[in-house]
């Protein structure tokens, strides 16, 4: 059985808003940027929540570039954000935007947090794409100071997505899921696991909603049209992440 595709974006009579989210750790554009270009832009994702996105030389251009190319624009994030980013459609209305650096602990790598709130017409979203340590102790730590970031956003609604450098069964992924909706548990589509694209064998990448937003779908985009095999393998070290979210009006 062919999998069903997920929900187009669209406003509803409500006012509810479907919102289609896209979590992709994207190796700083190390790899086949035109196939990641192309990854992107197949998802038709209303908000991209990156992770590795390019921190150094030149580092705005390159990141613009892959915005322009995917058909979205550059939200907040990147250097400023030690490699979290947000892209999004022109779909989306800012609020406002904040890129937060966690603690620097010694020899580890710098982390932190891209953050945003958006307006889908009526509807209010909170924005956070992560990508925490590959330390358990700092790891946990982050995990604890992204939810408390997620309460300050007052959003009401919030989207989380990342790579969490821990499966499923790991203590963090478990406090996440416990605070949020693990999005692919809650509604299976598509692919599970995300690393690496030539032989998964893990899921380290995940989209999480608060309660009181309906979960539509989420997972790999595998039959997604337009997404192939051979792009996926090409773009990045990791496969990405798409959630289909309904979104109720504030």
């Amino acid at each position: 059985m062919a999998t069903p595709l997920l929900p187009n974006s669209r406003t509803e009579p409500d006012g509810c808003a479907v919102v289609r989210v896209l979590s992709y750790n994207i190796r700083s554009m190390r790899d086949d940027t035109d196939a990641l270009a192309r990854v992107i832009s197949a998802c038709a994702p209303d908000l991209v929540l990156v992770q590795e996105a390019p921190r150094f030389f030149r580092w705005r251009k390159k990141l613009s570039r892959l915005a322009a190319a995917s058909g979205q624009v550059v939200l907040t994030g990147g250097a400023t954000a030690a490699g979290p980013a947000i892209l999004c459609s022109l779909r989306a209305t800012v609020e406002r935007t904040e890129d937060v650096l966690f603690p620097l602990r010694p020899g580890l790598h710098r982390r932190g947090l891209a953050t945003a709130v958006v307006r889908f017409g009526g509807v209010r979203l909170g924005v956070i794409s992560c990508h925490l340590s590959l330390d358990r102790k700092e790891r946990a730590e982050q995990g604890a100071r992204l939810l408390e970031h997620l309460d300050g956003l007052g959003a009401g609604h919030a989207v989380v997505g990342g790579d969490l450098n821990e499966r499923p069964d790991g203590p963090t992924f478990r406090r996440l899921a416990d605070r949020l909706q693990d999005c692919r548990a809650t509604a299976p589509w598509g692919g599970d696991l995300t690393s690496t694209p030539a032989d998964p064998r893990q899921r380290i990448d995940a989209v999480f909603a608060t309660g009181g937003v309906e979960v539509l779908g989420c997972g790999v985009p595998l039959d997604q049209p337009g997404v192939t095999h051979a792009d996926l393998t090409a773009a990045t070290d990791h496969l990405p992440v798409l959630a289909a979210l309904r979104v109720p009006a504030v």
